[in-house]
């Protein structure tokens, strides 16, 4: 009976730990929402701009949040695998546009130069928790990222980067990963 009692206990605490990081305003299938913010230059980027034909890998993170700065290497890795690949969906190709959720700009500024993140999309508001990026998204924790198809929709949502690079994988070699509403993967 103890036994019992003790599984049950786990199983309460690991699921109400997995919703506590689940993020209940983005849903797969959904269209990606808008942004439209500037990049460290001041310039605006535009989410559905950088998007046309090409996959995104939408990634939220921060110069101060430590689980995110040991993401980054691994980021950069796949950027550099896969930014070059032909994606038989994606006449484009692949890139990653980073929402920082930073409040210094200088801090931003560095994190992105030290870690290396390569890629040319970077945009914040520099509003930290605040930030309307987080507000729209629905970011209560970060890294979070989502994989956005060339539909512009919502394909794939990340708490960790190593799903990012099965999927990418499989995308390159023409399999789906999502569901395109006729109930076929």
């Amino acid at each position: 009976m103890k036994k019992l009692l003790g599984i049950a206990v786990a199983m309460c605490i690991t699921f109400a730990a997995h919703a506590q990081y689940e993020n209940e305003k983005i849903h797969v299938g959904q269209k990606a929402p808008e942004l439209r913010f500037p990049n460290p230059k001041g310039d605006t980027l535009t989410l559905s701009e950088l998007n046309k034909k090409r996959i995104i890998l939408l990634d939220f993170w921060a110069s101060w949040c430590g689980p995110c700065r040991h993401a980054n290497p691994r980021l950069v890795q796949i950027y550099e695998q896969y930014k070059d690949k032909k994606f038989k969906m994606a006449k484009n190709g692949f890139d990653i546009v980073s929402v920082s959720l930073d409040k210094d700009k200088n801090n931003w500024v560095k994190a992105i130069e030290n870690d290396k993140l390569t890629w040319p999309n970077h945009m914040s508001d520099l509003g930290a928790w605040d930030s309307k990026t987080a507000e729209i998204y629905g970011i209560t924790f970060i890294p979070q990222a989502f994989l956005i198809g060339p539909d512009g929709k919502i394909w794939r949502t990340y708490t960790n980067t190593e799903a990012v690079e099965a999927d990418l994988d499989a995308l390159s070699k023409g399999v789906k990963i999502f569901d395109d509403g006729a109930g076929k993967n």
